[in-house]
């Protein structure tokens, strides 16, 4: 069967959603914090540096996507049986290159025929639209 690879406008829109998400579980956490008396720093820097690098690892290995993909009706799944999620290490890999490299990963989407980003390559991921009624 044929996949449908994610273009770029709907992985740039899923990545702006997500970072709109990740402020937003940063302020809830900093609201939730505010309520208990003397939260020492290094708390509230581990709780922000979870939710940062976490966020996208968790969500990617269990549903197969962020909520950034959710809304723009993509899936990170393995190359080769993209039926599957893939496992926590290699959502995590991949989320640390993409982190790490930026924008420059993602445009590198338009290089290749699977529209494979640079951490794609790195996590042997793809990400494909979704199906609607499967």
């Amino acid at each position: 069967m044929k996949e449908n690879y994610a273009q770029l406008p709907d992985r740039v829109k899923a990545a702006v959603i997500d970072g709109i998400v990740l402020i937003a579980l940063m302020y809830a956490t900093t609201e939730v914090l505010a309520l208990f008396n003397d939260v020492p720093q290094f708390i509230r820097i581990i709780a922000f540096v979870l939710i940062f690098v976490l966020y996208d690892p968790i969500l990617t290995s269990a549903f197969g996507g962020t909520i950034g993909h959710s809304y723009s009706n993509i899936l990170v799944k393995r190359e080769g049986d993209s039926k599957r999620n893939l496992p926590f290490h290699f959502a995590l890999i991949r989320f640390i290159l993409k982190a790490a490299l930026g924008w420059i990963s993602l445009l590198t989407v338009t290089g290749n025929e699977k529209k494979k980003a640079i951490h794609d390559f790195a996590a042997n991921s793809i990400v494909i639209e979704e199906k609607k009624g499967e």
